[in-house]
């Protein structure tokens, strides 16, 4: 089979590789589609062993079951599924509340449960070996689309729930980053919540095709921005912000912008720093603002994350590459030139 694999650090390419085998529990999907993040290019460039080599890449994966393990009962060769990207344990404390991307059986408190494409073998393949407890089924939507729900929109939504209580009418949330991840929190907080919404971004394009869904649109980098941000709400600040980037630039716009007991969510994993400061006179934080790393979602969010994309309350923007094409998608998100999530289609 073709897939895009991690042969060293540094070193990524198309290549042949043999069709995987399957244990008992698991299923054989033949891929339909496979998402291409921010995270592949970093793993490309990363030049240390944080991962394995031989790696093939891929965490957003959507496919059709080929072949099922012996022990799996509740699935069938044909089904149209995606792939919940928290290969967790599915017996520990966590797991038993529905908290599978805080696993326990991790290795270690700063370890998240295995993911495709990450730490196992992923989907930028034209086949891959899947657990059957992470499937969850897609029939009836576009493989392209499906393909990015368990990364591109869990990841928005799972944030987004863990907030809801400060998205009442007349609440302010601020979405920094309109990338694959940001274009889509912007629908989901329409469609999920009464709260005003601004967007952020460095990128004019970017605002611009959000534009005629939110209440403000600003540049991330202007002069100012955060002062307008602050006198759009009153000067109370936003209830929520949501963080895309995650640099030291955009956490310190969090802080100046977040109310008092608001809650600033950054999933970005832009390496920036923010001071947490303790002094009565701290201008870092108000009083009783949280500034959380929240990481993917749970296996019910990725639910009903299939069940909004059914509904067509959400509509990723999609540019779609053939699989040939996987170096070239790569090449261009980290350009600049993919709007919304690109997209790999085996042929």
């Amino acid at each position: 089979m073709k897939a895009v694999q991690l042969v060293r650090p540094t070193e990524l390419v198309l290549t042949d590789l043999p069709v995987p085998e399957i244990q008992s529990h698991e299923v054989l999907l033949r891929v339909t589609a496979a998402g291409v993040c921010h995270t592949d290019v970093s793993i490309r460039h990363e030049t240390s062993d944080l991962y394995p080599s031989g790696l093939v890449l891929g965490h957003e994966i959507a496919g059709r079951i080929e072949r099922v393990g012996e022990g799996v009962r509740d699935w069938q060769p044909g089904e149209d599924v995606i792939v919940y990207p928290c290969w967790s344990c599915g017996t520990c404390r966590e797991c038993a509340a529905g908290r599978q991307n805080a696993c326990r059986q991790t290795g270690g408190r700063l370890q998240p449960p295995p993911t495709p494409g990450v730490t196992v073998a992923g989907g930028m393949a034209e086949y891959v070996a899947v657990p059957a407890s992470a499937l969850v089924r897609a029939d009836g939507i576009d493989p392209a689309v499906a393909a990015i729900l368990p990364d591109a929109a869990l990841v928005p939504y799972h944030s987004i729930r863990a907030v809801e209580e400060h998205l009442r009418p007349g609440s302010t949330a601020v979405v920094i980053g309109l990338g694959g991840l940001g274009h889509l929190a912007i629908q989901m907080l329409r469609a999920l919540s009464a709260a005003r919404v601004v967007a952020l971004d460095v990128n004019e394009e970017a605002l611009s095709a959000v534009h005629d869904h939110v209440d403000l649109a600003l540049k991330s980098n202007a002069d100012g921005v955060a002062d307008r941000i602050v006198a759009f709400t009153e000067g109370y600040g936003a209830d929520v912000v949501l963080d895309f980037v995650g640099i030291d630039a955009t956490l310190r716009l969090s802080g100046s912008v977040i109310a008092r007991y608001g809650a600033i969510r950054v999933p970005g994993l832009g390496c920036g720093v923010l001071p947490f400061e303790t002094a009565q006179s701290s201008t870092i934080l108000p009083w009783g603002a949280s500034l959380v790393r929240p990481y993917s979602g749970t296996y019910d969010d990725l639910r009903q994350i299939v069940d909004l994309a059914r509904q067509r309350r959400i509509n990723p923007v999609i540019q779609r590459y053939p699989f040939e094409q996987a170096i070239e998608a790569l090449d261009d998100l980290e350009a600049g030139k993919v709007r919304g999530r690109a997209v790999l289609i085996p042929s």
